[in-house]
């Protein structure tokens, strides 16, 4: 047996009946959520306080986890710089070998940050095994317990992860305001990624990111140049007061973007389907293709349901798709000044190929 250098046991559940027993490390605590895994190499700190997580236990597939530790927050007009939140988002931690960090910049490990903060870990687990699972029978439900056992695992399992709308617990609950001059942009903030909105703030806009409550009427009393749907957690189906404000906000004619969860809000405003894919994508390396010019790019994506070939709306055509699966990746109205991407043209973590986006949105609200 594995000698756990924290001093604990720790346990993980799935729904489909396997029980794996590992290395506590973290809080001492037990959640439950959607077990999924991400293939990134590198950001964990981004992808752990990346509010698209809520609700989700998270697999790190590669093999050493915390090598780098975490860094201080920066903080620029209240954007962060090297988070995505201001706390950890996911439910819990699944790694193959968890390490303490060797950085200069370092200022704790990832056992005591997860510790801090109340997210439970495990360590010393097969997590290509766990992969194989998830992808041959899809995302399911897991419990994770870090310094307790488990006796009846399924008690914990009250709700499905596609039941419960968890922009409730990342959305912010009355606007914040970030000045940058004249020109304002609106963020519908269901869980919208700090790295969404530094890429905007480096682009010259003040930024109102308001509750994803907000109606139309209310995001147009900023009078601003244009709106911006971005990520959040959770089941895009049952956000449904989200989608009316994007269908009403289309009638003002303001330039919308759409990203991740905004692209899904977008597809289902527009008339289109969104549905839940076998275990998604979520990685720093996705390829897709652009249809303007036939490049490919390759980009960070974090989404568990998508939009399939035949859900387009009508009067949208295909920016974006992925090559290996098909996937609906980005659309440009061809009526409306709306364009959407499901990845994250922000990159964080992950590669800066398509920042572009960006420049291109700026480029129809000015």
């Amino acid at each position: 047996m594995t000698l756990c250098r924290r001093g604990y046991k720790a346990y993980l559940y799935l729904e489909d009946g396997t029980l794996l027993e590992g290395c506590g490390f973290g809080a001492r605590a037990v959640k439950a959520g959607e077990v999924v895994f991400t293939t990134a190499m590198n950001g964990y700190p981004e992808s752990l306080t990346d509010p698209s997580y809520k609700g989700q236990i998270l697999v790190i597939t590669h093999p050493l986890v915390g090598n780098y530790g975490i860094p201080n927050k920066e903080i620029e007009n209240g954007i962060l710089k090297n988070f995505e939140s201001e706390r950890i988002q996911i439910e819990g931690l699944i790694v193959a070998e968890e390490t303490e960090p060797k950085k200069w910049n370092s200022s704790k490990s990832l056992h005591d940050w997860l510790k801090e903060e109340g997210i439970p870990g495990i360590s010393e687990v097969d997590t290509r095994m766990i992969v194989k699972r998830v992808r041959s029978k899809g995302a399911m439900m897991g419990v994770l317990a870090s310094g307790y056992e488990l006796d009846e695992p399924r008690k914990f399992l009250e709700k499905r992860y596609d039941e419960i709308d968890f922009t409730k617990f990342t959305s912010p609950k009355s606007p914040i305001i970030h000045p940058n001059g004249n020109n304002i942009i609106v963020v519908v903030d269901c869980g919208t990624k700090h790295g969404i909105l530094y890429e905007l703030y480096k682009r010259g806009f003040t930024i109102v990111r308001v509750p994803c409550n907000f109606s139309a009427e209310n995001i147009m009393d900023y009078m601003p140049k244009g709106v911006v749907f971005g990520n959040g957690p959770g089941n895009p189906n049952l956000i449904r007061d989200v989608v009316k404000t994007f269908k009403d906000l289309t009638e003002y004619r303001v330039p919308i973007l759409g990203v991740c969860l905004g692209h899904q809000v977008a597809t289902l405003a527009l008339g289109g389907g969104v549905k839940k894919m076998k275990y998604g994508h979520r990685a720093i390396n996705k390829p897709v293709i652009d249809t303007t010019d036939g490049k490919c790019y390759i980009t960070t994506h974090n989404h568990g349901y998508g939009v399939f070939k035949n859900d387009i709306p009508p009067s949208s055509k295909v920016w974006f798709y992925n090559p290996d699966d098909g996937i609906i990746e980005g659309l440009i109205h061809e009526k409306l000044p709306i364009i959407t991407t499901q990845f994250h043209p922000e990159a964080k973590p992950g590669p800066n190929d398509v920042t572009w986006v960006f420049d291109k949105f700026k480029k129809m609200v000015i």
